[in-house]
């Protein structure tokens, strides 16, 4: 075959690929023109995944061929369970239906002692990831204790919502790895309900909360030192809260497997705020829908909004994201059962 036959051909190919790129993109404006797409927030209104939800919601449909509308809606419950459940046998499989869903739900299966059969977190198609998270253990300023030490030594009632959700499973692992003195009330709806708990007195504090959605709505409590910090659930730590001096959780453990247990389980604060979308949902609107979501999260008018509420923005894509909860389902069987027996609540 001489050169000028050999780069016809390669015309050809490019060509063809062009075409069907195209055609794939037509058949999704065709698609969502005139749709509105739902999604569902596997938490009560007013909590951190809810809000970063709402902001996606009000930058993500310019990107998608046919310019769908958006629609929010709540779901909370068995921390976001509820709503996955929903999303993998019940809405609609065809691209229509997005699930915000906690990062514990994600994992679950590998650390939770129950077996869910409703639905299968490892299957879902990945639409991105919008936040890198750093959790931290908040306590109000009467709490009898004042440092993360001292919950050795003392008891306190820490505020959660269902297993499988960070803001019951870190107080868990923190009682049963390192030894806090920590009497848990689970069963909150969300975060925001934690807190307001908090508020009224019913609890000393919460573990598992997102650093980036604490600040942001609950400024004026810090600010009057009604709230504070006690410690970050960890490994590198949040820049601002580092330089203050919050200690993490990490540097209280004592052998090197209580501390390889850490950085399991908070492995899944990498992808704090997952998108999912149902196993069934054609792969042309997948990939539109992944590309959608990158763009919205680099869109200028959604970056200024984040930076105006105090929002942080650490996005991961869908087909990164996809890959990295593939390879924590390959960790070794021996130290996932060490970390599920950490997070059970004895």
């Amino acid at each position: 075959m001489g050169p000028r036959v050999r780069n016809w051909l390669l015309v050809g190919v490019m060509l063809l690929l062009s075409c069907a790129g195209a055609e794939a993109q037509d058949s999704v404006a065709q698609f969502y023109k005139g749709k509105a797409i739902t999604i569902i927030v596997g938490s009560s209104a007013g909590g951190g995944y809810d809000l970063y939800a709402r902001m996606l919601a009000r930058h993500m449909g310019k990107h998608i061929p046919g310019n769908p509308s958006f629609v929010v809606t709540n779901m909370p419950g068995a921390a976001s369970n509820v709503a996955a459940a929903h999303i993998y046998n019940i809405a609609p499989k065809d691209g229509t239906v997005i699930g915000a869903i906690f990062m514990g739900a994600v994992v679950e299966p590998l650390f939770s002692q129950k077996t869910r059969t409703t639905h299968d977190t490892s299957k879902f198609n990945y639409i991105g990831n919008a936040n890198k998270d750093v959790y931290v253990c908040l306590i109000r300023a009467e709490a009898p204790v004042k440092n993360f030490a001292e919950t050795f030594d003392k008891e306190i009632v820490m505020g959660g919502t269902a297993e499988g959700a960070s803001t019951r499973d870190f107080s868990v692992l923190l009682k049963n790895l390192l030894g806090a003195k920590f009497k848990i009330v689970s069963g909150y709806p969300g975060s925001r309900e934690v807190n307001l708990a908090m508020e009224r007195g019913e609890v000393h504090g919460g573990c598992g909360q997102s650093w980036s959605s604490v600040a942001a709505n609950h400024r004026t409590q810090f600010n009057e030192g009604r709230f504070k910090v006690l410690v970050q659930e960890d490994t590198a730590g949040y820049p601002e809260l580092n330089s203050q001096g919050i200690p993490r959780t990490i540097e209280f453990a004592k052998t090197d497997e209580q501390r390889q247990i850490l950085d399991l389980v908070y492995s899944q604060t990498v992808f704090g705020r997952p998108y999912v979308v149902a196993p069934e949902v054609p792969k042309e609107r997948v990939d539109a829908l992944r590309k959608a979501f990158m763009a919205a999260i680099r869109d200028p008018d959604m970056m200024a909004e984040a930076k105006k509420i105090d929002l942080d923005i650490d996005a991961i894509s869908g087909e990164e994201l996809q890959t990295m909860i593939g390879r924590i389902y390959a960790t070794p069987k021996d130290i996932l059962e060490k970390a599920k027996q950490a997070l059970t609540l004895k």
